[in-house]
């Protein structure tokens, strides 16, 4: 199948004039889990009969190769293999993996390289290989510590591999986030706060506390649970980030919590609008040239993909610039600096004075110098705060890798 561009949304694109690229991540997809979760919306296939290893990484080299002309020269400072679950391959496939990107890419010496694993028992006994391969930094799919709460929630491992997984994951990694779900299906209050609680008992350097969305296309959107209402899960919200603020994590984004110096950096890099090269089935990409960004999207079908590793393309142009940079940076609790905007979108910041100033007016953004940030309202109403960046009733955000 030959590449060939989507319609590009908004104004039609206009030359760019970078004077400098923004720095580069790798984001590699591994398609497949032993069984899609009903909430999951990502690109995720249920591995029937086993995964065709070795073929997949043939077609993730073939596809980095290819993508090369793109990103020729430019150092990649984080990897991360998202999924579907990542920790169905073999050690022996990841250190594969790995072994090409460095033949191939000047990859950072101190480069954050992260691996998405789930708690179940096969999983957790690759996570030496995994390090031994080059993982520097785990993120556990933990969800919940309630035996109920997982199954309701179709995940397939339960509390006590949970934790299991968590103690073998120390043993070999310095680096470990954990992530954790609330307004689950019948959730208490009390419920999602000893979720946290189990959680900082391990001393994990990262957390990411994810409220349960019900996603287009998944089964909870077709067959919805019964889940806390907005005022129970607001309060939830709130004293899970008390908690976490107790125990001396930074709430940094919308979701996630660090400890000092532990951020996650391949996330900051999505946040600060960065460029990012994604291979695999399903992968996004956004890259920068001198005079242009596009993103790309490979083929979602694993089977097609390992046929054909063929990307759709699609130029952005100054609406979409101007409004993603703001869905991504208005993310950060601490809002971003005004000369990031013109570096990383080549525009002035007068294109979206009028935004801005309307914004002001409503509280939900503040302007401090020349720092932009949302206020304690605007990060709880991120979506209204960000409607008022919307260039055009039918412009949509663009998919984002998992991270």
């Amino acid at each position: 199948m030959s590449t060939h561009p989507l319609q590009p949304v908004g104004l039609k694109a206009q030359a760019a004039n970078f004077q400098a690229l923004p720095p580069l991540s790798l984001y590699i997809h591994i398609p497949w889990c032993v069984r899609k979760c009903p909430y999951c919306d990502f690109n995720s296939h249920e591995a029937r009969g086993g995964i065709p290893e070795k073929e997949y990484v043939a077609a993730l080299v073939r596809d980095l190769e290819m993508a090369l002309p793109q990103i020729w020269g430019r150092k990649v400072y984080t990897v991360f293999f998202g999924g579907g679950t990542p920790s169905l391959l073999s050690g022996e496939a990841v250190a594969e993996i790995l072994r090409q990107v460095r033949m191939l890419l000047p990859l950072d010496l101190n480069a954050e390289i992260t691996l998405e694993a789930n708690p179940g028992t096969v999983e957790a006994d690759r996570f030496a290989l995994f390090r031994e391969a080059g993982v520097n930094r785990l993120s556990l799919g933990i969800q919940s510590f309630n035996d109920a709460h997982l199954q309701a929630l179709g995940r397939i491992h339960s509390a006590d591999e949970a934790r299991r997984a968590i103690a073998i994951a120390q043993q070999h990694f310095d680096n470990l986030n954990l992530d954790l779900m609330y307004a689950l299906p019948q959730q208490t209050l009390s419920e999602a706060l000893l979720d946290v609680q189990t959680a900082l008992q391990f001393k994990p350097q990262h957390l990411s506390c994810y409220h349960l969305t019900l996603e287009p296309n998944t089964l909870f959107a077709h067959q919805p649970p019964e889940v806390p209402d907005d005022d129970a899960s607001s309060e939830m919200q709130h004293r899970i980030e008390e908690m976490l603020a107790a125990y001396g994590y930074e709430h940094y984004e919308t979701s996630a919590f660090a400890q000092p110096k532990k951020r996650s950096r391949h996330n900051l890099n999505y946040w600060q609008f960065g460029d990012y090269l994604g291979i695999g089935a399903g992968a996004h990409s956004k890259l920068s040239f001198h005079d242009k960004v596009i993103r790309q999207a490979r083929l979602k079908q694993p089977q097609a993909y390992m046929e054909s590793v063929a990307q759709d393309e699609q130029l952005l142009g100054k609406d979409d610039l101007a409004f993603e940079f703001m869905m991504n940076a208005l993310r950060l609790n601490g809002g971003f600096d005004e000369a990031l905007f013109q570096e990383r979108t080549s525009l002035p910041l007068l294109v979206i004075r009028r935004e801005l100033e309307e914004a002001e007016k409503r509280g939900l953004l503040q302007r401090e110098g020349q720092r932009i940030a949302p206020t304690e309202m605007g990060q709880r109403f991120l979506n209204d705060l960000l409607q008022i960046f919307l260039a055009a009733e039918d412009q949509v955000p663009h998919a984002m890798p998992e991270a």
